[in-house]
């Protein structure tokens, strides 16, 4: 490239010093025929491509002979510094390696109740970061619907039938013989406005030095932690078990209490469990296992180094 354009601008001065023998008859008169020349060729050709050769005359020509405009100067220039100073393109988000997307669907075929951020949680916890919207990606690019259609029509939750307001005093009595000693840990109980809890109720934790506290008339927000625990024990739990009697239920509950703590995770706690599981070394070969418990209701992925 750069000998080529010696050689040009070599050419161009001989051929300059060629024109200092010619009179100016002569002149003159090459002038003429090459102005009609280029009177017929902007007929035919009203925008001629240059060549790279063409472009390396002094642009004041260029101009007095209106072959360019000065914007078409401009873009030749910023052409000629992008190719001078020319930084490395940026590379976007590297891609979602192969395991990872097979263990998404994986999770998302063995959980139907899954949502995307479930399962993003679940993979942060084996030590993974992937964005929530990550794994909805890998799920529409699979064609796997959404979690509640995931599986087709699903079976309506098994609803328990309510208490009986005597059934709710002779419960509450086994709840404060069952805590013994440690009941007079607690000072107050809060519950919401419903009918079932009536005076008998409200007497038996009063004998024990216990506050009644009643939530205000449509607040929902007013106990909070104990609505979202209640209604993700409903959901996730007793929604699909029919429960058979009160020693049923002591079964069940501590061990989901189990997985809610240890295991399952939460996303005010940024995907991850109250009791902090360490997850497995990034850079290790590890094998994702499946814990099945309460019958295969809940699974629980854990991870073995091999």
């Amino acid at each position: 490239m750069a000998l080529r354009l010696a050689y040009l601008i070599l050419a161009r001065v001989l051929s300059w010093l060629v024109l200092l023998a010619r009179s100016d008859a002569t002149k003159h008169a090459e002038i003429l025929i090459l102005r009609h020349e280029l009177a017929v060729l902007r007929r035919h050709n009203p925008r001629p491509v240059l060549t790279w050769a063409d472009r390396s005359l002094l642009p004041t020509h260029l101009r007095q002979l209106r072959l360019v405009s000065p914007r078409t100067l401009l873009r030749w220039h910023s052409r000629l510094v992008a190719r001078r100073w020319t930084y490395p393109r940026r590379q976007g988000r590297p891609p979602t390696p192969q395991p990872i997307r097979a263990l998404v669907l994986r999770m998302a075929r063995e959980n139907p109740t899954w949502g995307y951020r479930r399962i993003q949680g679940e993979i942060t916890g084996l030590g993974h970061q992937v964005a929530a919207s990550t794994v909805w990606k890998i799920l529409k690019a699979a064609g796997i619907d959404p979690a509640p259609q995931r599986s087709g029509p699903a079976s309506p939750p098994i609803r328990q039938a309510p208490g009986s307001p005597s059934r709710l005093v002779t419960c509450s009595w086994t709840s404060l013989m069952d805590l013994g000693d440690r009941s007079t840990r607690f000072r107050f109980l809060i519950r919401d406005r419903d009918s079932k809890f009536t005076a008998a109720f409200d007497a038996v934790f009063t004998g024990a030095d216990i506050r009644i506290i009643r939530t205000p008339v449509r607040a929902p927000r007013a106990n909070a932690f104990a609505e979202r625990w209640i209604g993700t024990l409903r959901r996730e739990c007793l929604d699909h078990i029919l429960i058979t009697g009160p020693r049923h239920l002591t079964l069940v509950l501590p061990e989901y209490v189990e997985h809610y703590n240890t295991h399952r995770p939460h996303r005010s706690l940024h995907q991850h469990p109250p009791a902090t599981r360490t997850p497995p070394h990034a850079g290790a070969t590890v094998r994702v296992l499946r814990r099945n418990r309460l019958a295969g209701l809940v699974h629980e992925y854990a991870g073995r180094t091999t």
